[in-house]
């Protein structure tokens, strides 16, 4: 038996007392189990409090789950990760993202650097109408090279009074999604942005090419004069058609659900400016940071990564709930959706094992206070327990009455102290039973350095979260075969499928 699996054993004999006999049990409880990462300096600065105390870890754990990323040379793959190494075995690659923000291997940070300033002559020509009159973009891509772009504008474009560029993110198939945003857009003052990093993915080359169709149709004499593209495979955006100065390569050890720090990022500079951008960034370098040069429990990523493997190996946790009490934040749990499961839900180890637990639960949330008046009820009294996350922002996204933001951040606070105290009845349909787990992200401000930090946060808690388990978070070979299948069926060669498959492609008359 390894040291690994040992450790592991004896986390799962571990009493687990009460969330209320924790804190009764220590006074300091709530301060060592809270942190702050900071960045910035006067108008600039801002920080992100984590509030892990109303979870079960407590001394006990946390002194073996330090034990455990000790055996798991958690020091030793964060190396691998920051300095370039081979933090991929499955494909061979290193996985610079945290280089995109200026934290990595010297030659990983220049080139990035370099492909930085590349991107923002662009932004700068097409926002000084060098490029002609641009009052739309329609940004085309697909998981990472999409939803990272739609969470960040969702988030900081309502800060823009007058968008000097406004954005459509389309990453469906579904030809209604690219019909809406051609019904928003003016086909004479519009461009392309088409987001792929190998310029093969189907979804985004269909869709690009029947936006390329739109604007031919509707006069415009040069398509692909409007298209700017953003890929990790320039030769094959340029064979494809557009322009080489107007192709913005990142590097091919970015994954996708990575790659925002990237050219992929594109979206976000044209419609918010090129500042904003650099702001983002900064807030994740200010975590890569702290991530880099703090240890054991201190490490607040690694801290999270250790309450969510108490929950899903320790615990049989199947989910976790990530709830934003701020409408700015309603993408924000599907973004992390895609991160930690697409990352973390594997089968093997690194070494091509089978794992020998639980991986990455399944990931959901939403928009408090919405959700307290739909899902809420399961939280409190289902017969199911549900880590959740609560992120809030002490500062308001709007300008109406305070009270709008004092009865949102009360609503936050008072369910997380609801479902650790509970609340006992005669009557069962009204007991509450308590002892439920939950952390608070509170940011000072809902701005783009706090969402770089925020993001940066959850990649290094998923690495961490990878690293307790020994799988590997950087491949995604998962999502491989039904694309595979499709491709077959789409070029007539695929056969022998199940009955109910082929029932359903003759009914569909797809065969």
């Amino acid at each position: 038996m390894t040291d690994a699996a040992a450790i592991r054993d004896r986390l799962k004999n571990l009493p687990t007392p009460t969330l209320k006999e924790l804190f009764d049990a220590d006074p300091q409880r709530l301060s060592a189990l809270t942190g702050r990462i900071g960045w910035g300096e006067g108008q600039t600065a801002g920080s992100i409090l984590f509030d892990w105390s109303k979870t079960h870890l407590d001394e006990v754990h946390l002194g073996a789950f330090e034990e455990l990323a000790d055996a798991m040379d958690f020091a030793g793959r964060r190396d691998v990760l920051l300095t370039g190494g081979i933090a991929n075995p499955t494909e061979g690659r290193a996985a610079q993202h945290t280089a995109e923000r200026g934290i990595g291997s010297d030659a990983a940070v220049e080139e990035a650097d370099a492909l930085h300033q590349r991107m923002k002559l662009l932004v700068g020509a097409i926002r000084a109408g060098e490029l002609g009159e641009v009052k739309h973009l329609i940004h085309i891509g697909i998981g990472g090279s999409a939803l990272g772009p739609a969470c960040a504008l969702a988030m900081l474009a309502r800060d823009i009074d007058a968008p000097l560029i406004d954005v459509h993110v389309v990453s469906n198939i579904d030809g209604c999604a690219l019909e809406d945003a051609m019904h928003g857009c003016d086909p004479k003052t519009t461009m392309i942005a088409v987001a792929s990093k190998t310029f093969t993915t189907t979804e985004t080359m269909t869709n690009a090419t029947s936006a390329l169709d739109w604007l031919r149709e509707n006069g415009v004499a040069d398509p692909y004069g409007r298209v700017v593209a953003l890929t990790a495979s320039p030769e094959k955006a340029v064979e494809w058609g557009v322009d080489e100065t107007r192709v913005l390569p990142f590097s091919e050890t970015v994954g996708g659900r990575y790659s925002l720090w990237s050219s992929i990022g594109f979206p976000v500079a044209i419609a918010l400016g090129w500042d904003e951008f650099e702001a983002v960034l900064a807030g994740a370098q200010a975590v890569d940071i702290h991530f880099r040069d703090t240890d054991a429990r201190a490490n607040l990523p690694l801290r999270a990564a250790f309450a969510d493997q108490l929950y899903t190996r320790l615990r049989g946790c199947q989910t976790r709930a990530v709830f934003a009490y701020d409408e700015r934040l309603k993408l924000f749990p599907d973004y992390l959706q895609q991160l930690e499961m697409e990352s973390n839900g594997k089968l093997v180890t690194m070494d091509g094992k089978p794992v020998d637990g639980p991986t990455a639960p399944i990931t959901w949330g939403g928009v408090g206070t919405d959700a307290q008046h739909a899902v809420f009820q399961l939280l409190h009294q289902g017969t199911v327990t549900v880590p959740v996350d609560f992120i809030a922002s002490i500062a308001p996204g709007d300008a109406l009455p305070d009270e709008h933001h004092r009865i949102l951040l009360t609503n936050c606070f008072a369910q997380g102290a609801a479902l650790m105290a509970g609340k006992g009845s005669d009557d069962p349909a009204r007991s509450y039973p308590g002892n439920r787990p939950s952390a608070t992200i509170l940011c000072d401000d809902m701005d783009a350095a706090t969402l770089g930090a925020l993001i940066a946060f959850h990649e290094h808690r998923t690495f961490c979260n990878a690293v307790l388990m020994g799988i590997n978070p950087f491949d995604q070979f998962g999502v491989e075969l039904g694309k595979q299948i499709a491709k077959e069926i789409e070029s007539g060669k695929g056969e022998g499928f199940d009955p109910s498959t082929e029932a359903l492609l003759e009914a569909a008359g797809l065969k």
